[in-house]
């Protein structure tokens, strides 16, 4: 007997309604997510930053509510006016030095008022790169402006570039000001927002693991901030204040350089010795203060060894190619203040990455009977 197949043409139209109606849901939180970021992604850098500043100070935060009576507005807001006094004011200048001596080397470029010393014999004798430098060298010792002019289009472009980098730090001194200020105000309702924080990793990674993810991040972040980066920038604002003071030319150049040291955990003497010897050899210091700059610019590259047993509570977890990678990436797309959340954010998700890897269900599986996975 043959049986003929008839489709369930009700059936089709429910199932064909229901696809319809999860496309267009999916479709409209997907809009609603991408609106969302288009909003929020100029204050994203901002935002991380101030949170990853509440991370770390708060502890100092409640040590001082604690004394002023629980006061958490108050607390906050004498944390935020001290940070600007000692941080933002300090970081301003330099930023503001950094500048001047940018577009004053672009000037005197184009002026041709740069001396160029003339280069040694022995360069020429380098292995495949000693001929060219010395002639490269040579020739702007000579004729800058030939060499100059030589190098066009190239050096317009790198001169618009550093422009550029020179117009935009206006913005973000504004947004490392800003971000010390929301910062206050996370902090004010510090309590609640740990609790958010908390439901947030417990509805991603689940009840289990979301409070312990919860501490796992507060734990690097704190390490990280304070252990690597607020080391790095108290040291480059020492030595950069320091340079303005002995009125070293680029000094902010030379104290951002520090502050890129200090995050790749490389000594700040590699900075601070070949600017006392320029102060020796210049001849523009008499004895006494050249004395009195050498003594504090090198006890300034060694003060890291002072504020580590201070700042870093305990090690940093995570490799420091780790966060040498995060600090440049971060600092690539976003600035100054890119390379501090790229450093922490890049740290946290290696923690809770390889937390992941080690917590192998079927390792434990193997463990718990009795075997090892590498006999297994």
């Amino acid at each position: 007997m043959n049986m003929r197949y008839e489709p369930d043409h009700e059936l089709e139209d429910r199932l064909s309604g229901r696809l319809l109606d999860v496309f267009i849901r999916v479709g409209l939180v997907v809009v609603l997510v991408l609106l969302c970021y288009l909003i929020f992604s100029p204050f994203l850098t901002m935002m991380l930053w101030a949170l990853i500043l509440a991370i770390t100070i708060y502890p100092l935060h409640q040590m001082l509510a604690t004394r002023i009576g629980g006061k958490q507005g108050l607390a906050a807001t004498l944390i935020v006016l001290l940070a600007v006094g000692v941080i933002v004011t300090p970081t301003i200048m330099l930023a503001s030095e950094f500048g001047d001596s940018v577009q004053g080397l672009i000037k005197n470029v184009r002026d041709n008022t740069v001396q160029i010393p003339a280069p040694s014999e022995k360069i020429a004798t380098w292995p495949v790169v000693g001929g060219r430098v010395h002639a490269v060298w040579s020739q702007a010792h000579n004729d800058l402006p030939g060499l100059v002019q030589s190098m066009q289009p190239k050096l317009g472009e790198l001169a618009t570039k550093a422009l550029g980098i020179v117009a935009a730090l206006g913005g973000s001194l504004l947004m490392f000001l800003c971000s010390f200020v929301v910062a206050g105000i996370i902090m004010a309702y510090g309590e609640s927002g740990a609790r958010v924080m908390q439901d947030i990793f417990e509805r991603i990674a689940g009840i289990a693991r979301g409070e312990e993810f919860t501490r796992l991040s507060t734990a690097t972040v704190r390490a990280v901030a304070s252990g690597v980066i607020g080391i790095a920038c108290i040291q480059a604002l020492i030595i950069g204040v320091l340079l303005m003071i002995a009125r070293v030319p680029f000094a902010g150049v030379l104290a951002v350089v520090v502050l890129v040291f200090g995050v790749a955990q490389l000594p700040a003497l590699l900075v601070t010795l070949p600017v006392i010897g320029w102060i020796w050899a210049s001849g523009e210091y008499d004895t006494g203060p050249a004395v009195i700059y050498t003594v504090l610019l090198f006890v300034g590259g060694l003060a890291d060894n002072v504020l580590k047993p201070l700042m870093l509570a305990r090690g940093v977890d995570a490799p420091m190619p780790v966060i040498l990678i995060g600090a440049l990436g971060g600092m690539a797309t976003n600035g100054i203040l890119g390379m501090f959340v790229g450093a922490t954010g890049l740290a946290v998700g290696y923690q809770i990455f390889m937390r992941w890897v080690r917590e192998n269900p079927e390792r434990a599986r193997q463990t718990a009977a009795g075997g090892s996975p590498s006999t297994a």
